[in-house]
């Protein structure tokens, strides 16, 4: 019998892929990474439309491309028949928002707004909608509404109320325009099998839905903007579909442009996140799942729905089927220690890593790796982008203290690192402070597979082992698994993520075991960044307020 593969599609912020899996065995036959043409356009329209400050846009086109470029690459590469890929997944950023026609035509594509702005869409990233989001929190707490306490008390500028609103309030004709506004995610589930099917992960997260209470009441949507009244069922789906459901099956046309079989079945999509969880393995509560790159995002399954400090989410069945998944995060890991080495390392660093045919990185790590905790007499607050985990306020920044005239830049590296590894003990204490213990800690992304000296600190600093999802496209994998589910047993798939994520994910053999002496000693230094983070962090000296304003 020929092997059976299910087709996980990432969609990420600068780039997608394509991963083909064996359905059997989770091998990784072939993978493929394409690049958007356009990137993110953060300055100017295609055509040269400036943009404002805080503004991050897509080309949705661009999106179409990843599926009829990296689809065809693995199947070629793999050799593969279209009849043995019985599903497909995918997976995506979110909230990337866009404003559609009824037909799920993008605004941005029709000639007379192709020069607007809000026809384009918003990627997670495009914070220009804050004054709204902020409106928003005030309204519902005005109101003594319990909705903020699934998203850590505050509203997010990511989110697709506040996106949404932005538009009416900047440019009415765009909102009256749209028929529909629709996730990314769901825009290239309905191209992929000809209908919408609104996936409950990002319906949960970033549109204040929840299985039980439902979406917000028209009450307070009216009191934001009488046009928001009745958006829920007119402007947004209603109808919400949880994750390893059959959004549809392959269309004709797609699958002529792809090199797939028409009638392949898709799975409803899942935030990039939260699809790496199923992609690690962890199917567990206890286990939380640290999604480590630029920024950092915690997952965690339980069976319990708690109030829980700065969590960005708390959505039953929002990662897997019979659980709430908890959503946390820091919103700048890996780009800290980017920031660092790009503007604040001296040149015999680099000369050394030159001559060693290294990354600088590689060398800082080496050094510091040497140091004892605490060693360096530094202290930093992780804020360099805002912090999301637990005071979610995005107008926070970094700080470093201790520094004399003999600093030296490993001690520096190692401090920064030793931040991000407070920030989330902090998160892992908030939970546990809501009765939701922790008991393992997992690891996947590009730092987890770069960077050792990392995860030994964390292990350190939180005192948790730590285990290493054996893939590095952990969410292609996750989505893959998805599609397992949405094909079914019948048709060679699974019955639930469960079972699908039992048989296609691995972990690495090495793990991080946290070292006592060590613990103890950044418990001490963990006693100083908590000091500091609630005096900076919690209202008692608004001074990096201040400073920004200051900046302009």
């Amino acid at each position: 019998m020929a092997e059976r593969y299910a087709l996980g599609i990432d969609f990420g912020t600068e780039s997608g892929r394509a991963l083909l899996v064996n359905v059997e065995t989770g091998e990784e036959v072939a993978t493929y990474v394409h690049p958007y043409p356009h990137g993110v356009l953060d300055t100017a329209l295609p055509d040269g439309t400036p943009l404002e400050h805080d503004w991050a846009l897509q080309d949705p086109n661009d999106w179409i491309e990843i599926l009829t470029v990296t689809v065809p690459q693995v199947m070629r590469a793999a050799g593969a028949a279209p009849e043995q890929v019985i599903g497909i997944g995918v997976d995506f950023t979110s909230c990337t928002v866009l404003p559609v026609k009824q037909d799920g035509t993008p605004l941005c594509n029709l000639p007379q707004f192709k020069s607007r702005p809000h026809a384009w869409p918003k990627l997670w990233k495009h914070h220009a909608a804050q004054p709204e989001a902020d409106r928003i929190t005030q309204a519902i707490r005005q109101r003594g509404e319990t909705i903020l306490e699934r998203y850590g008390g505050k509203m997010s500028s990511e989110w697709i109320f506040p996106k949404i609103w932005q538009v009416l309030d900047e440019d009415e004709e765009i909102y009256d325009a749209a028929d529909r506004f629709i996730e990314g995610g769901d825009w290239i589930v309905e191209q992929l099998c000809g209908q919408e099917a609104r996936s409950s992960c990002m319906a949960g997260y970033k549109g204040m839905w929840d299985k039980e209470e439902g979406f917000p009441s028209p009450e307070l949507l009216k009191s934001l903007h009488p046009k928001l009244e009745n958006i829920v069922g007119t402007k947004l789906s209603k109808t919400i579909l949880p994750l390893g459901s059959k959004a549809g099956e392959l269309t004709a046309k797609m699958a002529e442009l792809m090199g797939l079989k028409a009638g392949t079945a898709v799975a409803v999509a899942i935030i990039d996140a939260h699809s790496a969880v199923p992609g690690s393995g962890v199917t567990e509560p206890g286990k939380m799942l640290m999604v480590m790159g630029t920024s950092t995002c915690h997952m965690l399954l339980s069976e319990k729905k708690m109030k829980v400090d700065g969590m960005c989410g708390c959505v039953r069945d929002g990662i897997l089927p019979g659980f709430y998944g908890y959503e946390a995060g820091q919103p700048a890991t890996g780009d800290i220690f980017a920031w660092f080495v790009e503007n604040c390392v001296p040149y015999p660093v680099y000369e050394e890593a030159n001559n060693r045919g290294v990354s600088v990185h590689y060398v800082l790590e080496e050094r510091a790796a040497r140091l004892a905790p605490g060693q360096s007499g530094l202290i930093a607050l992780d804020w360099w982008n805002g912090n999301r985990s637990v005071l979610v306020d995005a107008e926070l920044s970094g700080l470093m203290l201790g520094m004399t005239l003999t600093t030296r830049p490993e001690e520096m590296y190692l401090a920064l690192i030793e931040a991000t590894a407070f920030g989330t003990r902090k998160i892992i204490e908030a939970f546990a402070g809501s009765g939701i213990p922790i008991t393992e800690l997992f690891a996947c992304g590009g730092l987890a597979e770069r960077n050792k000296l990392l995860l030994r600190v964390y292990a350190n600093v939180t005192g948790l082992p730590i285990r290493i999802a054996q893939s590095p496209q952990t969410c292609a994998l996750g989505a893959a698994i998805l599609g397992t589910v949405a094909a079914g047993k019948a048709a060679g798939g699974y019955d639930t993520p469960q079972e699908a994520a039992a048989r296609m994910a691995r972990l690495k053999d090495e793990a991080y075991a946290p070292d006592a002496t060590a613990h103890q000693a950044y418990t001490d230094l963990y006693q100083e960044y908590t000091q500091l983070h609630d005096y900076f962090g919690r209202g008692a000296n608004d001074v990096m307020k201040r400073l920004r304003k200051m900046r302009g």
